[in-house]
């Protein structure tokens, strides 16, 4: 298996994306792990958590396709792409994605055009949670 491609409720290990990228031939490994930032709105509040939510079948396949592209772009040898759904607190990671390639360049060009695509075109949405309780809906662009 070359690819890793998951929507998953439970929390993403960046440590075995990178562990099922590794391969003899790779020259470069990249790994993003997108996370949850402590931030305060303008008016104040305190962000503590994000819940993300998910059409997983046309996510899944949107991901599937998504791979398939960056492979048309870069000699990938394997790539993971992790997704979370469900809340995902303030440090925890909501995306995972790592990619090897034979060289460097190319597994950090890979490994950027999937985050920026991801959140782009993916059918997942992330609602942002507050201390006190309030919750809205982001725009991921």
């Amino acid at each position: 298996m070359t690819d890793w491609i998951k929507i998953l409720p439970t929390p993403l290990s960046v440590a075995e994306a990178d562990q099922f990228v590794i391969d003899p031939a790779a020259g470069g490994i990249c790994v993003f792990a997108g996370t949850t930032r402590a931030e305060t709105s303008a008016d104040g509040r305190e962000l503590v958590a994000l819940d993300y939510e998910a059409y997983p079948e046309m996510a899944t396949r949107q991901l599937q396709e998504l791979a398939a592209r960056t492979r048309d772009r870069w000699p990938v040898l394997k790539l993971a792409i992790l997704h979370r759904t469900g809340r995902v607190a303030v440090g925890e990671a909501s995306v995972v994605i790592a990619v090897s390639t034979g060289h460097r360049k190319e597994a950090f060009e890979a490994c950027r055009f999937i985050i920026d695509e991801l959140k782009r075109d993916v059918a997942i949405w992330k609602k942002e949670v507050w201390q006190s309780g309030d919750t809205s809906w982001v725009n991921s662009l």
